[in-house]
């Protein structure tokens, strides 16, 4: 098995929304059926032990992301569609590289000094309240995920941009202290693809419950929709499409030309319901069939299950002989040899 050409996962930590199809599966799905590039995409459900406590929607959310993935249409014949938890290798590389990573690189970490900040604003003697070493050590776990099939371009949203920089980071240590090993993986940010803001107009995201799910039926799919804020102007008026939240998701699903003609109408004036409603009949079109895919797969978790099992041997033909070579590299081996 060779190494990876593209890499990226999502975390299992809640229902599939209209942010993740853009943001992972839908590049995900493309780069898959290219007979010339080596993709591995995981369900990434160790990540998800940091916010979420609970094992029923830990094992739902898993069900629920993979099926999305399939439903979409990933070739998961010709990429590597695993769990990340299937891959043991993943954990032991997670702590070599925490022996290496330095302290003052996590406390840059955005998660990290986001919550710290927030302990201080409400007044908490201690910044550090209530922070796992999960949540302080995940930019570690996501560099092991990278570093573990040597994965030459990850593609990550605009936010994830410093994760990279540090598994750059810690690679270029590994290689150091060592030997060279591991690539320096390239960061992969697609420019036209914004971050979908949600129902509220902040980053559309299962931590601010203001997303809306990929695979809603049509009812409440529409009833979503509707719920999105927009502002007091009236029909007539023009109206800015680069703050408005509807034209940002359309824009994300439509062609350049499309995007083009709704800009045009939005200077024209245009009303917020009918721009709602034909945000609605635009998406539904591209969900529908792929929404009777995903319920098929829904009713059948062992067709599901049969598919990680399957990825997960063929991500473990590269993981177990490169785990081997790094623990050989760092003098964790067998006597004999």
């Amino acid at each position: 098995m060779k190494n990876a050409d593209f890499l990226t996962g999502i975390t299992t930590s809640g229902t599939p929304h209209l942010g993740n199809y853009v943001g992972a599966i839908r590049p995900a799905v493309k780069t898959s059926k290219d007979r010339d590039i080596m993709s591995y995409y995981f369900l990434a459900d160790y990540h998800s032990l940091i916010k979420n406590s609970d094992p029923k929607l830990r094992k739902q959310s898993t069900l629920e992301i993979a099926a999305a993935w399939i439903a979409m249409g990933l070739d998961h014949e010709n990429c590597v569609f695993y769990r990340q938890s299937d891959i043991p290798e993943i954990p032991e590389l997670t702590w070599i590289l925490t022996c290496l990573a330095a302290k003052g690189l996590m406390n840059r970490a955005h998660a990290y000094k986001a919550v710290a900040a927030q302990n201080v604003e409400t007044g908490q003697n201690d910044p550090d309240k209530g922070i796992t070493m999960g949540l302080f050590s995940y930019p570690i776990l996501m560099a092991a995920d990278i570093l573990m099939f040597n994965a030459r371009k990850v593609p990550v949203g605009k936010d994830q941009v410093q994760h990279l920089e540090m598994t750059r980071a810690i690679a270029g240590r590994f290689n150091h202290v060592y030997k060279k090993i591991f690539i320096l993986p390239q960061v992969v940010v697609d420019e036209n693809s914004a971050v979908l803001s949600g129902l509220d107009g902040r980053k559309m995201s299962k931590s601010y419950n203001n997303f809306i799910p990929l695979f809603d039926t049509q009812k409440s799919f529409r009833k979503q929709i509707m719920k999105i804020k927009t502002n007091s102007l009236g029909p007539e008026e023009p109206k800015d499409p680069e703050t408005c939240t509807l034209f940002s998701i359309y824009k994300a699903f439509a062609t350049n030309v499309q995007t083009k003609e709704l800009e045009k109408r939005y200077q024209e004036g245009i009303a917020w319901g009918k721009m709602k409603q034909e945000l609605f009949e635009y998406i539904n079109e591209i969900l529908k069939d792929p929404r009777q895919n995903y319920s098929e797969l829904i009713k059948n978790p062992g067709d599901i299950e049969q598919i990680l099992e399957k990825g997960a041997i063929k991500a473990r033909e590269f993981s177990v002989p490169f785990l081997e070579k790094i623990r050989k590299t760092i003098g964790i081996q067998s006597l004999s040899t």
